[in-house]
């Protein structure tokens, strides 16, 4: 492999969709019967993940404006630079970018986000969670879909404010079939299981938003 290869598999990032659903929880509420679910016949066990996150944007907010946010997260199975997309949906395209060795935005990052903006990118919150994770499992073991139990605490880079809460996020694993009206029907069921257990639908699908007093 040659230097401009390596070079460019640097600058490629990897992409995915988050398909989501976002629930707010009490901090004495318990967890929801994901066996009540259709198709989901085992939960896995717990992974605690310490999550720290700082997002950049502009001093006008040009990012949020645009429905982009730009994080540098540690902690987890994908620490690294990432890009969020406008949400189209329940859905929303993530890029995502190795750590690296330096606290500055990777250039392809920047790359990508020159379309919206080319104004110097400053830091806009912190948001940290501590998060235990359990994946909903189908009859062959595969992850329909993962279940997060977050306790987000959070700083407006700007105005100082923090902020707390518990937040739960149901988000479809690799298991889960590409199939629209069958995602539906899951959700629905999710949505019943969270609502029984005494969650309710979140006041924000973004804990940035949240975080920033939206």
């Amino acid at each position: 492999m040659t230097a401009a290869d390596s070079a460019a598999d640097a600058a490629a990032p990897t992409r995915s969709v988050e398909v989501e659903l976002k629930f707010d929880a009490d901090t004495d509420t318990a967890l929801p019967d994901w066996l009540s679910v259709a198709d989901v016949v085992s939960v896995g066990a717990g992974e605690v993940r310490e999550l720290d996150a700082r997002y950049l944007d502009t001093t006008e907010f040009a990012l949020a404006s645009a429905g982009f946010a730009l994080r540098r997260r540690t902690g987890g199975g994908d620490a690294g630079w990432h890009i969020k997309g406008p949400r189209v949906g329940n859905g929303r395209v993530e890029l995502h970018w190795p750590l690296g060795s330096a606290a500055e935005v990777p250039p392809p990052a920047l790359a990508v986000l020159a379309e919206v903006t080319q104004d110097p990118l400053l830091p806009l919150a912190r948001i940290q969670n501590y998060r235990i994770a359990y994946a909903l499992c189908d009859a062959s073991g595969g992850a329909l879909a993962e279940f997060a139990d977050d306790i987000v605490s959070t700083l407006d880079e700007r105005s100082g404010a923090a902020r707390s809460w518990r937040e739960w996020e149901v988000e479809l694993g690799p298991a889960a079939p590409d199939d629209a009206e069958w995602r539906t029907a899951f959700f629905a069921a999710v949505e019943a299981a969270v609502v029984a257990a005494g969650g309710k639908v979140a006041a924000s699908d973004s804990k940035l938003a949240r975080a920033l007093g939206y």
